[in-house]
């Protein structure tokens, strides 16, 4: 079931380490910083903060999936320097038309066999815990094929570290690696990590409209 739930979000993959590995991962990949700027009273640029972001979600249901939230904004976005950091009130799934999210998604590793979920859990408690964390992101996903989800957005992905499996709807896929790209526009689709390490992965989205 959680292999089913193994393409959660903008990307999103459920998968399980071993307590060694997870020892391992944690020291391979280490929480990405984030340098932001803005500007002093003279107005001259300055780093604000140059940290882990303020807005961290990890999700209990899928050990080792974790969210970094980076940035947001709505409509046209100002740009005075003097903003408060947008992640420090919380975040959501994905904006609304005009919007943006700048996030990195760390993917765990490929289920091992025989792998068995947290005591609890299953496919719908996933997907609440996401839209609970994540403001109505586990609304998106499809529940009569498990990891198939369709966003108003467009979404900008790299592969940063690890490889990663896009599949779509006629059942195509591409394997990603590390520096590869794409360009979501608005379509159904479902995303793996096929190999036994972490794959992160950075997104941007843009809130779009249905024709």
């Amino acid at each position: 079931m959680l292999q089913a739930l193994s393409a959660l979000v903008g990307g999103g993959a459920l998968a399980a380490v071993s307590p060694s590995a997870e020892a391992k991962d944690a020291s391979e990949l280490p929480p990405p910083k984030r340098a932001l700027t803005g500007r002093n009273e003279a107005g001259k640029s300055v780093f604000k903060s140059f940290d882990v972001t303020s807005k961290v979600v990890e999700i209990d249901a899928n050990p080792g999936l974790t969210f970094y939230e980076l940035y947001r904004t709505e409509g046209v976005p100002a740009l005075t320097g003097l903003e408060p950091d947008p992640m420090l009130p919380g975040t959501k799934g994905f904006p609304g038309p005009g919007g943006t999210i700048f996030r990195l998604i760390s993917y765990p590793p490929k289920r091992p066999e025989g792998y068995k979920p947290p005591p609890g859990v299953t496919f719908e408690s996933g997907l609440k815990e996401l839209s609970d964390k994540l403001p109505g992101m586990g609304d998106h996903f499809d529940r009569s094929a498990p990891g198939m989800h369709t966003t108003d957005t467009i979404d900008y992905g790299v592969v940063v570290r690890g490889e990663m499996t896009l599949e779509l709807d006629d059942g195509e896929k591409v394997h990603l690696r590390q520096g590869d790209c794409i360009v979501q526009n608005g379509t159904r689709h479902r995303w793996r990590n096929p190999l036994p390490e972490p794959c992160l992965m950075a997104f941007i989205s843009v809130g779009g409209k249905r024709g």
